[in-house]
């Protein structure tokens, strides 16, 4: 009986206490595994788990079977590896640092209730954008419109001209016009203004874009993958409007939804809830 009594006395048997910071502790972890685990899904990380599998299956079976030059080979050459996933999911990395950058964790923790927020432009630069984009449809005047939020463009803007004017809806047609100097790359629009033209914007490397997509849905995804952007398409060939924020591409918008995007956007704390409803990241909706 004593050695039963000895045995239940020993440490390894013991529970542990479990203080307040453990459980913090426990909530952090899951939650960096959960956005992880999220993250991977929407790279080509979770492609290359299949890959990652074999290979620790093989490891274990050199384990087990002690073949000790291969794992020799897998222990030396272990942190060249790392570099080389690092560098093969380099922009993958650099958009999910950019997102985390972005995210406004303390504001939505401790901003609630029925607090009023300053409008990023007016409901007539609202009224002048759709009016320019229907307008651009009916004639299948090309057109590629970022309207800035929180993220600066400034990097975007030096690429192109400098504008400086009131957005009205003729001078955006009258920018996007044929034939006209400032008519090839984007319009960037910050609060009631235009600032700049001819916009150069960075590409998406997204692979699950349709290749029926032309180079100004591509570049308007791609800048709305690295800002908090949101970006208006008019296609030159069919017409149609688009509109692309966090990655996804909303097609053939019609004057109302784009009325209502445009609403959201004048000012995003107080209408969060309906921005998660249109940011489904790394999708182009159909």
């Amino acid at each position: 009986m004593e050695t039963v009594q000895q045995f239940f006395d020993l440490e390894a048997f013991r529970i542990p206490s479990v203080r307040p910071t453990d459980i913090l502790e426990i909530l952090i972890i899951a939650f960096l595994v959960y956005h992880v685990l999220l993250w991977a899904k929407n790279s080509r990380l979770w492609s290359m788990l299949k890959g990652v599998i074999v290979i620790i299956a093989f490891i274990l079976f050199a384990e087990f079977f002690q073949m000790n030059t291969i794992l020799w080979i897998v222990g030396n050459f272990f942190n060249v590896i790392i570099i080389v996933v690092v560098i093969i999911l380099q922009p993958e990395l650099r958009r999910a640092l950019e997102e985390l950058g972005r995210k406004n964790f303390f504001s939505n923790a401790f901003f609630f209730g029925d607090m009023k927020f300053q409008e990023r432009f007016s409901d007539k630069t609202l009224n002048e954008i759709v009016r320019a984009c229907v307008e651009m449809s009916k004639v299948r005047t090309g057109a590629l419109i970022v309207i800035q939020q929180d993220f600066s463009l400034a990097e975007f803007e030096r690429t192109g001209i400098a504008v400086d004017g009131i957005v009205t809806s003729q001078l955006l047609i009258n920018i996007f016009e044929h034939n006209t100097p400032l008519h090839d790359g984007a319009v960037i629009i910050r609060g009631d203004r235009v600032v700049s033209a001819t916009c150069y914007l960075p590409l998406s490397d997204n692979m699950g874009i349709g290749k029926e997509l032309g180079t100004r849905h591509r570049a308007s995804i791609g800048v709305s993958e690295v800002t908090d952007s949101l970006t208006i398409i008019v296609s030159e060939e069919t017409g149609k409007i688009s509109v692309a924020y966090e990655g996804e591409l909303d097609k053939s918008v019609d004057s109302d939804r784009l009325r209502d995007r445009l609403k959201v956007l004048q000012n995003k704390h107080a209408e969060e809830t309906h921005i998660k409803h249109f940011a489904r990241k790394a999708r182009v909706k159909r």
